[in-house]
């Protein structure tokens, strides 16, 4: 398990220390001891597709006279999509969304991207988590989110997917990184002995300064927490059927932590395999087509599962960077620039496809890539802004411009 304050794991017995976690009060002991009332905007769900994602597979600009002869073979015809205007069509592997589209609950930024872009897999990733170009802070965006609405829950920051926190929520403030809520534990413990390392470590605290008690006893009761919730089978609700892969399991765990009511402000959940360099497939099937239908299952399961919580949820997709516009030899799309983002909640004016569209042809093209017509940064600006209650100039330093409209004000 981590529970960490950034840079710093470690602690008595397995156990990873928090950090320095201050204002939560006398400690519960239930699943909902963390219930947090200081925050009262939306829940935030940060979907990263690590590897690069091929917005161009996804959210398909058929309308462009460059796309097909770009892409001979990988390209997909009009006839295989779902239309979305006289531009885009979505992939139909991505059919799972179309409700969600049609009930306006779902919208797409395309041609979305870094000020200073990189096609390194590192580089652009760690910028993107950081997010202040042309400043010296180090701090992750999610961090700085929660700077601006102050101390939270140890649930307040969640990542689910890795057991290390993303860059993202790197800094001062308490962040909880998970695989999953099955394998949140104390290292060393069984489900037989559990209680007895619990209270050993309970007394183990007894009469320490309260910079190391509070960390070790509130990490205690989170463990009893996620491991209350996991010790029952989760029935979704609403018929809702997650698949059985990796970013749908994570997403059942964040509407677990969502109806637990811990304190969730945030949730970054992992969802890689997306670095197609070869054999992305046919329109019809391959590698793509079944990572989109995966995508795309998930994210409708966990907006079938909250039902009408949704509407104080919003969940959007990023990746570190997209793929080019032509086909490679080997039937892949090598690192690009710009890209699909996928916004959806109750508070997303969907429908439609937002974004200026910069246009293939070649005077057109940055290197080979599609340009970058949206900072992805004005989108979590908007949503901070008119979805959290934050102000996006705490958030993201030097941002300028109009948003886009893409969601209501609660």
């Amino acid at each position: 398990m981590t529970v960490s304050r950034r840079g710093f794991l470690g602690g008595t017995a397995g156990l990873a220390a928090l950090g320095m976690v201050n204002g939560f009060g006398p400690l519960g002991t239930t699943q909902l001891a963390f219930a947090d009332g200081k925050y009262d905007g939306d829940i935030l769900v940060v979907v990263s597709l690590r590897g690069g994602f091929d917005g161009l597979s996804a959210v398909v600009p058929s309308g462009d006279p460059h796309y097909h002869s770009n892409r001979p073979t990988i390209g997909i015809p009009g006839s295989l999509l779902f239309k979305l205007d006289d531009m885009f069509g979505m992939n139909k592997a991505l059919s799972a969304l179309i409700p969600l589209w049609n009930a306006g609950n779902l919208a797409f930024v395309h041609a979305v991207g870094q000020k200073d872009p990189t096609m390194s897999h590192f580089e652009a990733m760690e910028e993107m988590e950081r997010a202040a170009p042309g400043s010296n802070l180090r701090s992750g965006w999610i961090e700085r989110m929660s700077g601006a609405t102050g101390p939270g829950t140890p649930f307040a920051e969640t990542s689910i997917g890795s057991a290390t926190a993303p860059a993202s929520m790197s800094g001062g403030y308490p962040a909880t990184a998970m695989s999953s809520l099955s394998s949140f534990s104390l290292s060393g413990s069984g489900d037989n002995d559990r209680a007895a390392w619990h209270t050993a470590l309970r007394k183990l605290q007894h009469g320490a300064h309260d910079v190391v008690m509070k960390p070790a006893l509130t990490t205690i009761e989170a463990l009893k927490t996620t491991q209350a919730l996991a010790s029952k089978t989760y029935h979704p609700a609403n018929l809702a059927s997650y698949p059985d892969n990796d970013i749908g399991g994570s997403l059942a765990n964040v509407a677990q932590l969502i109806k637990a009511g811990v304190g969730l402000r945030v949730a970054a959940v992992d969802c890689g395999n997306w670095d197609m360099h070869v054999d992305l497939g046919l329109p019809t099937g391959g590698w793509m087509f079944d990572n989109l239908t995966g995508l795309g299952k998930a994210l409708a399961a966990f907006a079938q599962d909250l039902g009408p919580i949704m509407d104080r949820v919003v969940l959007v997709t990023l990746s570190e960077f997209g793929r080019r516009v032509q086909q490679n030899d080997s039937l892949g799309v090598d690192h690009g620039h710009a890209n699909a983002v996928f916004v959806m909640g109750g508070g997303i004016n969907g429908g439609k496809v937002y974004g200026r569209w910069p246009g293939l042809a070649d005077a057109n093209l940055v290197l080979g890539n599609l340009k970058g017509a949206t900072d992805y940064r004005t989108i979590l600006a908007e949503i901070l802004e008119k979805r959290c209650g934050i102000s996006a100039h705490k958030v993201f330093p030097g941002l300028h411009g109009s948003r886009l409209g893409l969601a209501s004000a609660r």
